[in-house]
């Protein structure tokens, strides 16, 4: 099996393709969900023993948002692809206004614990 390159601060050329096709994700996000300011991915759906991406959406309030299963199983897709270099077996919090993605326990722990 090959394995994807990962991209490099080296090489100016990946790495601005790679910025680029970032932000294309996140307006294709924000184009699917506008009121969403933050989506949170992981691979286990609530209530299902078995990994599937699963993503919900939160306002700016904090609030979630409702989503279909299809918005919430592409969303989940597209970030997890979009952000393949990173260790999915933990829930991940992507910020749609800054395009930064962190561990949601980074982000519990940064924001007070809220």
């Amino acid at each position: 099996m090959s394995q994807r390159p990962k991209e490099s601060a080296d090489d100016p050329e990946h790495g601005r393709a790679g910025t680029e096709r970032r932000q294309q994700l996140i307006r294709a996000l924000v184009d699917m969900l506008p009121a969403a300011v933050a989506i949170r991915v992981t691979q286990r759906a609530p209530g299902l023993a078995w990994p599937t991406p699963f993503a919900r959406a939160y306002d700016r309030h904090g609030r979630s948002l409702d989503m279909t299963r299809t918005q919430r199983i592409c969303a989940a897709r597209w970030i997890m692809r979009g952000f393949a270099e990173l260790d999915w077996t933990e829930a991940h919090d992507l910020d749609l206004t800054t395009g930064t993605l962190r561990r949601a326990v980074d982000a519990i722990d940064h924001d007070g614990g809220e």
